[in-house]
């Protein structure tokens, strides 16, 4: 029997948006200003959802400067985020297949939104420079919440703002690539579907089912297959 739902529900990065290429340009960009090599691009996307400090250190570390103070860290991290900021939609694009997702649940007047641990102040600019700003339904970052994923405040708040009780959280998907997406979901009682796509270290692709997920997808069309044409899922 399909399961009825009325709204679904993403993470940003390594879920819906895949924006690894500019942190790997940005990388690339601080490691070639202070002579250094940059990391390789897998072991960038692999730190992306730790975000930007894991991304510095990773950086460090490659570059075997580790004696830098934590003064300088956050300096790192500072310049890493202004950089961010300053072009932040080079080569980020929403994952090939999940267009069409996107636009069939609009035009079935099934609203979509985003949960993400993205401050907001990059999040809005991410999603008004894709033009994506208008077509979602609710944003919901660390900012507007006391507790961040994996605490599921943030999933009651999109249901608060959508307008659906959370008596029927069991009706509003949540798609994430990362252990706290799927803790937050669950908590909120929501059907979780893991993307196995996103940006996940070597050392997490083994315990994948121990996350509890009610779904595991390894591929963006998947998750299309899954959402549209499974029959698994039916919209209100």
């Amino acid at each position: 029997m399909a399961k009825f739902v009325k709204a679904v529900l993403f993470d940003l990065d390594g879920t819906l948006i895949d924006t690894a290429a500019d942190f790997v340009r940005i990388i690339g960009k601080m490691s070639a200003e202070n002579n250094w090599q940059a990391p390789h691009e897998a072991d960038i996307r692999e730190q992306v959802s730790a975000g930007a400090s894991a991304m510095v250190q990773l950086m460090l570390r490659h570059n075997e400067q580790l004696g830098v103070s934590e003064e300088q860290l956050l300096a790192f991290r500072q310049q890493f985020l202004d950089d961010y900021e300053a072009d932040i939609c080079v080569d980020s694009c929403v994952f090939a297949e999940l267009e069409e997702v996107l636009t069939t649940l609009e035009r079935q007047s099934v609203p979509w939104g985003i949960v993400t641990n993205k401050p907001r102040y990059l999040s809005e600019q991410l999603l008004k420079v894709m033009n994506l700003e208008e077509r979602c339904s609710v944003l919901v970052c660390p900012d507007d919440v006391s507790r961040p994923k994996p605490d599921p405040e943030p999933m009651y708040l999109a249901l608060e703002k959508l307008a659906i009780p959370r008596g029927a959280a069991g009706s509003v998907l949540y798609i994430g690539d990362h252990v706290r997406d799927i803790e937050a979901g669950a908590a909120a009682d929501m059907p979780t579907i893991l993307a196995a796509y996103g940006y996940i270290p070597p050392e997490d692709q083994n315990n994948l089912k121990k996350w509890g997920a009610d779904y595991i997808i390894d591929t963006p069309a998947q998750l299309r297959e899954l959402l549209l044409n499974s029959g698994k899922f039916e919209y209100l």
